[in-house]
């Protein structure tokens, strides 16, 4: 009601709306008495308007009336519309649905030729649009209310395609033609005609409403374009102009708009504007909090749609200042949207930015400083307090293992001490066996549960083994297992007294443990080395270490092509040189002499045995052919390869070791206490404006540093200051963009083409003139035509900027 009676003057509005307040009262079931709302309607306004007159009940009697009569006009119509275009619909086989398809465009395309130009998809995806058309005017009579919105949100990304209002009238006369030839019925007929025709007047109003002129520099992509529309709006309002356009209950952001067409220069300028601060004498203006109150997910959308303008974005959200004070400068960091979410809680850009995975973006200046304060005042502690369980474990273990062993043998031993080893042992096996096998059971049933598997030498496997610090925790767990099975100790309990050195209690000393003590060392070496590996984790309190740890995994792939050639050139040699008659017993046979050729590339072969080798010249010959191709040229060839993955990954490394501590970060704050987590956002004083200069209070939501002055050196002022009028309703002075390099270039080449042409014209009219007159005479005439049109020239030049001027004005 509120929008019919805005738009009475709008008789076309108004019989929109009607006919849609008409599709809804046909859905009520009840008895509808219009004169009767009229009464009421009336007596509500003499009520509520105190000054209410003659002019007043004649005017609202008047609207009454002629709503009265359109919506009466529709009584008791769309229920049998309905009926009759479903039935319709419902009858149509599929080759006729086929001729629908095709016809449509066919006609479409003969009344309109122009819109050939505009439907430039594939044929099925033209054949889905008149299929989604023929279901639409259906739906209008089923559920009018949210098929209004359906359309209004379809008529704003038409805005966003750029698609003429004028040929909405051949679509549908195309359309209604098309469904002419299939029936007979002028009931379905009339209801497909006045349905479709609703649509398209929903359509073309959304469109011209929406239809700004951001919207149109979008659909060209420029970046001139769109600052020369947002430069008339006014400072109040320029932020929205990017971020919404409403019609009606529907709204689209251009600036999302130009994302996701991929208009990227457009919405690079659009970031850019909204991120740049503006002064007058009253006011700060700064699009930073607009633009996230908005779009909370902007972070993610770009890591996912443009990950390119990632990059102005986050250099948008720092101000630093020209001004240098005893060789440091102010820098404000605007981090409180990186950092607080809009419901105060942790927000998720970051672990939006981790998920991308770009080493660089994460080596931003303000996202170092976000992910270095979340560090250091929240999940430092969470990490080191789940770490510490682990240090502990891996410390009973290594003394358990490797210290006590070597303290006594197992013959010397006292009660006290095995009752200790046996203690450890325990330790491990409840507190660090039985853990591990929780953890990996769980997770392994969560996955498989949910379809979360990946396939590894063709078995599935669950998802949370990609990680290498789940595998390596997966083997120790084994190798626990391995070692709990064969634990010594147990072995040695039923026969503990008996007659054998070290006899007593918890022994392991036993003569029936002997067949297994070995492999129980070896499962225990594995297990340290594991317990070890795992440790690594704690490279991430040191970035530098981080990036020398990544560093070293990421040249693993080289070292292991290393061994694969040596294994091969080892295997080849050794079949080759067991194959030669020879007398050297160090080359007796395949194992020996694989072992020997082994020791030799890693040195271990003495230099009397290279003396004994001296007597058997073709042994000799092929051992040293083995030296050359292992030794100088395959060990050279790795040198050579880690120097360039080196070289190749080095600038990254920093960027990853930052990202395994993002991770890392985002995994513990979940373990963080609400308590915890407001006292530390509080200590941030994100609310707090922070200064541009001595006396100059700026604006909220960020956290003020000081850097060194040749850091990045700042030679302009990052706060565009403008004087004059400071109304919220006034429009920002027109700016110089003195790095539109291109636009000039363009703008002189049109200037001298102008020219060009004048001239051309000029020297024309000059040969009219002298048509018959001879050669020389018509040379004169030109080079007279020329110099005299260099004022011409220099005119025709200040005329064209002036023209410029006027048409961008």
């Amino acid at each position: 009601w509120d929008t019919i009676v805005t738009n009475v003057s709008n008789s076309y509005r108004l019989q929109e709306e009607c006919d849609v307040l008409g599709l809804r009262i046909a859905k009520y079931k009840g008895k509808i008495n219009l004169s009767e709302y009229k009464s009421v309607m009336l007596a509500s306004l003499r009520s509520l308007c105190r000054d209410w007159g003659s002019n007043h009940e004649v005017a609202w009697s008047w609207l009454w009336e002629n709503v009265e009569r359109m919506i009466q006009a529709l009584m008791g119509k769309p229920a049998k519309q309905e009926r009759a275009l479903d039935k319709l619909w419902s009858s149509l086989d599929d080759a006729q649905q086929a001729m629908v398809r095709r016809e449509v465009y066919l006609k479409f395309f003969a009344l309109a030729p122009a819109g050939q130009d505009y439907f430039k998809q594939s044929t099925t995806r033209l054949h889905f649009i008149a299929d989604r058309v023929v279901e639409m005017t259906v739906e209008l009579y089923k559920d009018p209310k949210h098929m209004v919105e359906d359309i209004s949100a379809l008529g704003l990304r038409h805005v966003g395609y750029g698609i003429p209002t004028e040929l909405f009238g051949p679509f549908v006369t195309a359309c209604v033609q098309v469904v002419r030839t299939l029936t007979d019925d002028d009931l379905a007929e009339e209801a497909f005609r006045w349905s479709l025709s609703l649509i398209s007047r929903i359509l073309t109003r959304v469109i011209t409403e929406g239809s700004t002129i951001v919207m149109k520099a979008i659909n060209a992509n420029s970046s001139k374009q769109v600052r020369k529309a947002i430069s008339c709006a006014p400072r109040g309002k320029r932020a929205m102009w990017m971020l919404n356009v409403q019609v009606g209950t529907q709204s689209i952001s251009p600036l999302i708009w130009a994302i996701e067409t991929g208009s990227l220069e457009a919405g690079k300028a659009m970031i850019q504007d909204l991120l740049t601060i503006r002064a007058d004498r009253d006011r700060y203006y700064y699009g930073m909090d607009t633009l996230f109150d908005r779009h909370p997910d902007m972070i993610q959308k770009l890591c996912n749609d443009a990950p390119v303008l990632l990059n102005p974005l986050l250099d948008g959200l720092i101000w630093r200042s020209r001004f240098a004070e005893g060789g440091f400068r102010r820098v404000n960091y605007y981090v409180k949207h990186l950092v607080i979410d809009g419901e105060g809680h942790f927000s998720k850009a970051l672990e939006w930015l981790i998920g991308n995975g770009d080493p660089k973006i994460i080596c931003h200046p303000i996202i170092v400083m976000v992910t270095d304060i979340v560090w250091s005042r929240l999940a430092f502690r969470v990490f080191l307090f789940g770490k510490s369980w682990f240090l502990f474990t891996l410390c009973v273990f290594v003394v358990a293992q490797a210290v006590i062993k070597h303290l006594a043998t197992p013959e010397e031993t006292t009660l006290a001490l095995r009752t200790f080893v046996f203690a450890c042992r325990c330790f491990i096996y409840n507190a660090s066996m039985s853990q591990w096998i929780y953890f990996h059971v769980k997770h392994t049933y969560q996955d498989i549960r949910a379809g979360r598997t990946f396939r590894l030498l063709n078995l599935p496997m669950p998802t949370y083994l990609k990680n290498w610090q789940d595998i390596a925790s997966l083997i120790l767990t084994v190798l626990l297992i391995f070692m709990f099975a064969i634990e010594p100790i147990l072995t040695c309990v039923p026969k503990a007294y008996d007659d054998f050195p070290g006899r007593g209690l918890f022994t392991q000393a036993c003569p029936a443990a002997d067949s297994t003590r070995f492999m129980y060392s070896l499962f225990s070496m594995c297990a340290m080395m594991m317990y070890f590996l795992l440790l690594i984790d704690l490279s991430v309190f040191s970035t530098r270490i981080s990036a020398f740890v990544l560093m070293v995994f990421r040249v693993l792939s080289e070292v292991g092509l290393f061994l694969f050639a040596l294994s091969f050139v080892l295997v080849s040699f050794a079949c080759a040189v067991s194959s030669l008659e020879h007398s050297n017993q160090d080359f007796a046979g395949l194992v020996e002499s694989a072992q020997t050729l082994l020791k030799v590339s890693l040195g271990m072969w003495g230099g009397s045995h290279f003396d004994e080798l001296q007597r058997d010249e073709a042994l000799f010959g092929a051992v040293f052919v083995y030296v050359v191709v292992t030794v100088v040229f395959l060990v050279n060839m790795l040198t050579a390869q880690l120097n360039s993955a080196y070289q190749s990954t080095y600038l990254d490394m920093v960027g990853f070791a930052r990202l395994n501590r993002g991770k890392i970060v985002i995994e513990s704050m979940p373990s963080v206490s609400r308590r915890r987590w407001e006292s530390v956002s509080k200590s941030l004083r994100l609310d707090e404006k922070c200064e541009f200069g001595e006396g100059d209070v700026g604006l909220p939501g960020g956290i003020q540093v000081q850097e060194a002055a040749g850091l990045n050196p700042t030679t302009v002022d990052m706060i565009r200051r403008f004087g004059g009028s400071t109304s919220v309703a006034a429009q920002w002075p027109e700016e110089q963009d003195d790095n539109d390099d291109d636009d000039r270039f363009a703008r002189v080449e049109r200037l001298i083409e102008k020219a060009m042409k004048r001239m051309k014209g000029a020297g024309g009219s000059g040969r009219t003139r002298v048509g018959g007159t001879s050669g020389a005479g018509a040379g004169e005439s030109g080079s007279a035509g020329l110099s005299g049109d260099k004022d011409a020239v220099q005119g025709s030049g200040e005329a064209a900027s002036v023209s410029e001027r006027g048409s961008s004005d």
